[in-house]
């Protein structure tokens, strides 16, 4: 089947094994300063064929290392020795985390060879908006920022590995765990320098109902029995986050976060650089980062629409990085779904639809929430709709600008306005937890700015002369929507503000900066 695998698009559980299992034949080296790359892979060959590797620099310059066979890093790590403890303790974990230092630096040094470094952060917004001029059409724009900011091969190959290394910890207590990434590591639609949502795992529930038949006896392990799964789940995650705190190479800023709603332990993992958050099973969220990626994978305009939308809100302080009142990330990439659900024809398939398609082992209820869709994509007719991305773009800011959001919900199980279900400004309902909303948090003047800066984007892109501005120089298309708006001329923004209430555009003027009483006059036009 491995043939036939590798002529359809992998399914999802297909990519996470794949690569959990890669991750765990890896292992991290940082480099001495002046590195001859061929003598490094030579020495690393003797113990074993390397499949692949990469360097990255992160506070001095690290190798990953990948080899063919999983033994070959016992034979490694039989050749590497615990660092002198004379200033020193240290605690005699030994992980896949090694320091390489040269025994004769002068005349080593001088074999010194360039190394290719991938990158592990995307350029900041001003860099690319100077790129983006340079294009030919919005829909070009549109690809040059999507290459420009998502995940590489290299990083998303980091990230498993982090996992894997926290895996070593909880084999420890859990011989059989798992720790796998979820969320936007995994669902193509996470940008480069994005968290790392891992969670641990102990099902293997499928292995063990078919071996329980057997024999004349029904089993079971004697375990520790607790009131609650949510005590369950505090006390191992207490453990574990001791474990890294105090014993995890390289783990530091450990923060046991234990009564939140989905207990979890944050912590810096320094050698990969990612920040990290480690929680126990929750098989809603893998579910919604595999429905995620079923729509990533199926049609290339997707992930473009979503990566440009999500600049552009960041860029105009929509979304933030601490948690409060704005629209999530999560809340905005459903939107955008929900928007490609509605075209004519439509470019991607509503949850109802993916379900209709699931078969026996696409089945999933969890807690009494029917979660099933299909996972094999070749099974998903592609779409009709041959619209560009300068359309889409425009039509989603027209779309949302103009969004009865007083009296309709978004629902991506049906792709249609239904009406809201309680009266919270923004409501978008969770696809498998039915009676949740995910933009809860949202308030009135954030949704207004939404409203506003989406009604202002529509129209810079409506009004737009493409020759005039390519040969101007200035920023056009998704360009000119990357810079801050009301820089340039605050009163042209007057009109399109009727109807907005005054304490929101109050609160968008601070937005824009124009705090002086005059000019607060003058866009308000009272």
């Amino acid at each position: 089947t491995d043939a036939e695998v590798n002529t359809r698009k992998k399914t999802f559980a297909e990519v996470q094994t794949e690569r959990s299992e890669q991750a765990e034949r890896t292992v991290l080296i940082k480099c001495p300063p002046k590195l001859n790359e061929k003598k490094l892979l030579q020495y690393l060959s003797s113990h074993g064929n390397i499949k692949s590797h990469f360097f990255f620099e992160n506070r001095g310059i690290h190798a990953l290392i990948e080899f063919s066979e999983k033994n070959s890093i016992a034979s490694l790590q039989d050749a590497i020795g615990i660092p002198s403890a004379a200033q020193h303790h240290v605690v005699p974990f030994k992980s896949r985390l090694f320091t390489f230092t040269l025994k004769n630096p002068v005349s080593q040094a001088a074999e010194e060879t360039p190394i290719h470094l991938s990158p592990q952060s995307h350029i900041p917004v001003k860099e690319l908006t100077e790129k983006l001029c340079h294009a030919d059409s919005i829909s070009s724009q549109m690809y040059i920022l999507l290459n420009e900011y998502q995940l590489t091969e290299e990083n998303i190959r980091l990230r498993f590995l982090a996992c894997s290394l926290v895996r070593d910890f909880t084999r420890a207590y859990f011989p059989d765990s798992m720790v796998k990434p979820f969320g936007s590591s995994v669902n193509t639609f996470g940008k480069l320098g994005c968290d790392l949502d891992m969670f641990l795992d102990f099902h293997d529930t499928q292995k063990h109902a078919t071996k329980m038949k057997k024999g004349p006896f029904e089993m079971e392990y004697q375990m520790k029995r607790l009131p609650s799964e949510r005590l369950a789940t505090q006390k191992i995650l207490s453990v574990i986050g001791d474990c890294l705190d105090n014993f995890g190479p390289g783990c530091v800023s450990v923060q046991k976060i234990l009564n939140a709603r989905c207990p979890l332990v944050k912590f810096s993992h320094q050698p990969t650089g990612f920040q990290c958050d480690l929680s126990v099973s929750n098989s809603i969220a893998i579910r919604s980062s595999e429905l995620l990626y079923i729509y990533g994978c199926l049609d290339s305009r997707v992930r473009a629409l979503v990566f440009s939308v999500r600049c552009w809100a960041r860029v105009h302080g929509l979304t933030n990085s601490v948690p409060g009142t704005w629209i999530t990330n999560f809340s905005l990439t459903m939107m955008v779904m929900f928007f490609l659900q509605k075209r004519s024809p439509p470019v991607i398939p509503t949850l109802d639809q993916l379900k209709e398609l699931a078969d026996e082992k696409d089945k999933h209820v969890i807690g009494g929430y029917d979660c099933s869709f299909v996972s094999d994509l070749s099974k998903i007719k592609p779409t009709k709709n041959t619209e560009t991305l300068d359309v889409l773009l425009g039509d989603f800011f027209e779309y949302f600008g103009n969004f009865d959001f007083r009296k309709n919900s978004i629902n991506l199980r049906k792709g249609k306005e239904v009406n809201k279900p309680e009266s919270t400004p923004l409501y978008i309902w969770n696809p498998f937890e039915q009676d949740l909303n995910i933009s809860k948090n949202v308030n009135q003047p954030q949704l207004e700015k939404f409203v506003a800066m989406a009604r202002e984007s529509a129209w810079i892109l409506q009004k737009e002369d493409k020759t005039q501005q390519m040969t101007n120089k200035e920023p056009w298309g998704l360009a000119a929507l990357l810079v801050p708006f009301g820089k340039n001329n605050p009163s042209k923004m007057k009109n399109r503000m009727k109807g907005l209430g005054s304490e929101t555009i109050r609160s968008l003027l601070d937005s824009l900066r124009l705090t002086d009483a005059n000019s607060l006059q003058k866009a308000v036009g009272k």
